[in-house]
């Protein structure tokens, strides 16, 4: 599509004076629009777009408003095309004609995949703050706040033999799509009956022993699919179908050789969560528990200011999977507020975020105090309330030796980085001193 941008989306008349009449003490977009004016502009958004095709592209100022407003009321793509033909507010904000038929819903996931294909989705927050700080309702260097809640995958929670079973057949529907002859000639009829509708706990067998045998048949399937087009010189590229990409992962994660037999993998040899594959229709979806949540999808961190006088507005909005760490993205998080110019003086947050590294990188990087509790002591010792702690520990880190309360050198001394990407030091002492 090619942009013909149109950066003034003046009211109709006629749409104005209609909806004045239905609407005589306005209503939120009314408001919206006469007070802070367009949101989007078409130029803002011209790198989405290709400049060597014919086709007239929709107003993407506008398709971002639509979005906005989607989303502020929940609508589904179908809901919220219909809100622009229909809806006296929404031709009201957008600056269209009562007659105005709209467009396909299709259009709405397209775009947000223009979006996300150019890393461009936050320039619709980002655009909303530029007005915003215009009418002086963002201070600088004032007072933020961050905290994370769970975001739950749009998907349906799967067993590992149904994970398995839906992966295999996505990747077969796919097959059978892009190479139908190819396949319908290397796949016995049995397959058709295994893989023709999804699987789901309740037609899944009752008994252990049953079960143990599907996810052997099922494993031996799609091992058998995989080496097929590992072994074809022609058909290389069909390793570059997502779906078949996942299914060799998801195999390496489920099940192992062990010289000519493929077997199931137990429970306790699976990778961790962080890295686990538990949906083929959304690969990035991790399972978390966190206290007593238990959720499959994402996390979303929400930083927003927290100043008196002033409106409390989100700055930044920042979405990773479900098992990342609230301190692994403390410091991103302070990088994109610079780049904004948006950090605040004083930020505060949850005891997930800080660290003694955070407390000192936070104010000599970004001259920001971080305010909030230091993560106790979760040893053995601090909680039994006996036994030595670290500071019962002589540390001489130039020589690289740590003495114990009874006076004895260690005998190793290994730098390494914990689960969450920190540099540490294990030290060992011997056991018979």
């Amino acid at each position: 599509m090619t942009l013909h941008p149109k950066n003034e989306w003046l009211i109709p008349e006629e749409t104005l004076r209609v909806a004045r009449a239905a609407f005589p003490k306005g209503n939120v977009y009314m408001m919206m629009r006469d007070h802070l004016g367009q949101f989007y502009r078409d130029e803002d958004f011209t790198t989405l777009f290709r400049a060597d095709c014919g086709q007239s592209a929709l107003s993407p100022g506008q398709l971002a408003l639509i979005t906005l407003m989607q989303f502020a009321e929940g609508l589904t793509d179908r809901q919220a095309a219909d809100a622009v033909r229909g809806r006296l507010d929404w031709k009201n904000a957008l600056g269209l004609e009562l007659t105005n038929s709209g467009f396909d819903f299709s259009v709405l996931s397209e775009f947000r995949e223009r979006l996300i294909a150019k890393g461009r989705e936050h320039q619709l927050l980002d655009e909303i703050l530029k007005i915003c700080q215009q009418q002086g309702w963002l201070k600088t260097r004032g007072q933020a706040r961050t905290d994370s809640t769970h975001v739950l995958g749009a998907i349906r929670q799967l067993n590992r033999i149904e994970c398995c079973g839906e992966t295999l057949r996505r990747a077969l529907n796919d097959l059978a799509t892009v190479v139908p002859s190819w396949l319908s000639a290397r796949v016995t009829p049995d397959w058709f009956d295994r893989y023709g509708v999804r699987f789901e706990q309740y037609r899944l067998p009752k008994t252990k022993t049953q079960q143990q045998k599907l996810a052997t048949q099922i494993g031996a399937d799609g091992h058998y699919l995989l080496s097929l087009i590992d072994e074809d010189p022609t058909m290389g590229w069909l390793k570059q179908i997502p779906s078949v990409e996942i299914l060799r992962q998801v195999w390496v994660q489920q099940y192992y050789l062990c010289g000519e037999k493929l077997s199931w993998r137990q429970q306790k040899e699976l990778p961790p969560n962080k890295l686990l594959i538990v949906s083929p229709y959304d690969p990035e979806v991790r399972y978390r528990t966190k206290r007593d949540t238990h959720w499959t999808g994402y996390a979303v961190h929400l930083t927003e200011t927290c100043d008196e006088d002033t409106p409390n507005l989100i700055t930044h909005v920042e979405t990773t999977p479900a098992t990342t760490h609230d301190g692994a993205i403390t410091d991103k998080i302070h990088q994109e507020l610079a780049l904004k110019e948006l950090l605040p003086a004083e930020h505060l947050m949850d005891t997930a975020y800080v660290d003694a590294q955070h407390l000192v990188t936070s104010k000599d990087n970004y001259d920001v105090e971080l305010i909030g509790k230091v993560p106790p002591d979760s040893s053995w010792q601090a909680k039994a309330q006996e036994g030595f702690d670290i500071s019962c520990f002589a540390v001489d880190w130039e020589a690289h030796s740590v003495k114990c309360p009874a006076g004895k050198s260690s005998r190793a001394w290994r730098p390494r980085q914990d689960d969450y990407g920190n540099e540490v030091v294990e030290v060992r002492f011997n056991r018979h001193e």
